[in-house]
């Protein structure tokens, strides 16, 4: 593998929601081992207790640092079941990063440096608590602008914090009560506890998330898990890649699809993420890099890089053909202010800018273009200091660019 680069897309792994409770240690790295999840409802709280205290409490920056990672860097470089994910996605030019335990999901904050608009992807393993009404809007605002969430789901009765909430409990229930739109993303999580080993997987040859950079995926080995339910009607770009016995819109092992300007990937079991190793007094099991072909790492990876990259999996809309270079400036901006782009091809586009829940205070332009660069005016000092999102829409691509009004 050589290790490639992809300056500043970044990727952000979640710890916020009870990612190392109970038997779990879905971390990419923890120095610490202090966390007790005894608080009420089960959330977590620092602990000295060595009865309890031994949760990892994963901290933003992994250590030893990303820099020092090569092509030839075992996982063990850093601790968490999570690692050899992280790993391969820094092998292959990304950066990482935890959210850590005590932060929170924000999309739009600009005086929160972790904010979801700094990053391309949000990986989410195994959730154990319900998301608030302002994270599900957060989440569905950072897809809808273009970015790209990978949700991890697992068994039904999987309450690792004894809290009676499961993780397909929990992602269904930011699925089907969702502020934005429900059932958007058009699946949900079935509540199954099942452990199928299966190769059936859609024919597509151009389906990226099962032939991409890692290889091609044969199949997928549950380890009690569940699967997805598809509703096409409801986003019609959702796709099904590995599925439990037959090929269609049910028994759902791994699938993707788009929403807005971004993508999502959703995934049925942890089990396959686990690297066997992380916090010693967890159950680990080595499977994301353990199995025979590596089925799991070749599909985990390949999805991860086509959140943050691109790609043109089946049912999904295609990318153009030369990708379009689209650039806001200055930015931060106050006054006359410039979108400069490049078309492929002659066509219809659309300009505009909106606040970060997506609603339209500007259109920049909305005629036809020529191929080649284009450069268009509008005027931003009439508008409030804050975080804007600049769409450009064509008939090859939707893009986003995050600017900033200020004074």
């Amino acid at each position: 593998m050589t290790c490639v680069s992809h300056a500043q897309v970044k990727i952000l792994f979640d710890a916020t929601e009870g990612q190392s409770s109970g038997n779990s240690d879905w971390v990419i790295d923890a120095d610490l081992d202090n966390l007790a999840y005894t608080g009420t409802g089960g959330i977590p709280v620092i602990s000295g207790s060595s009865s309890n205290g031994w949760h990892s409490n994963a901290q933003r920056m992994p250590t030893p640092a990303q820099s020092g990672v090569t092509a030839t860097t075992l996982e063990t470089y850093w601790t968490g079941s999570s690692s050899t994910w992280a790993i391969d996605m820094v092998k292959h030019g990304y950066e990482v990063e935890t959210l850590p335990t005590f932060d929170s999901i924000t999309y739009g904050n600009v005086n929160h440096p972790q904010d979801l608009m700094n990053y391309k992807v949000f990986i989410v393993d195994e959730p154990q608590f319900p998301f608030s009404t302002r994270v599900k809007t957060a989440l569905m605002n950072f897809v809808n602008n273009g970015g790209g969430l990978f949700m991890v789901s697992d068994h039904a009765g999987s309450s690792r914090t004894n809290n009676g909430w499961d993780s397909p409990m929990v992602w269904n229930d930011f699925i089907k009560h969702n502020p934005i739109k429900d059932t958007a993303f058009g699946f949900t999580f079935d509540s199954l506890n099942i452990s199928p080993s299966s190769a059936h997987i859609n024919a597509s040859a151009t389906d990226s998330v099962l032939h991409g950079p890692m290889g091609n995926c044969p199949g997928m080995e549950w380890h009690n898990g569940t699967t997805m339910t598809m509703y096409p009607a409801k986003n019609a770009s959702v796709t099904g890649d590995v599925f439990q016995t037959t090929i269609g819109n049910t028994g759902v092992m791994f699938g993707h699809g788009r929403y807005g300007a971004g993508k999502f990937a959703f995934e049925g079991d942890s089990s396959p993420t686990d690297d066997g190793t992380g916090n010693v007094k967890s159950s680990l099991y080595t499977d994301f890099s353990g199995d025979p072909g590596d089925e799991e790492e070749i599909i985990i990876v390949n999805a991860t890089i086509w959140l943050a990259e691109g790609g043109s999996p089946t049912g999904t809309q295609n990318l153009s053909v030369t990708p379009l270079k689209f650039e806001v400036y200055p930015n931060p901006m106050n006054g006359e202010s410039r979108v400069k782009y490049i078309l492929d091809e002659s066509g219809p586009v659309l300009l505009t800018l909106s606040d970060i829940t997506g609603k339209v205070v500007k259109v920049i332009y909305n005629a036809q273009a020529n191929q080649g660069l284009q450069i268009a005016s509008f005027e931003s000092g009439d508008l409030s200091t804050g975080v804007y999102l600049c769409r450009l829409q064509t008939n090859h691509l939707n893009q986003v660019q995050k600017v900033i009004v200020s004074r």
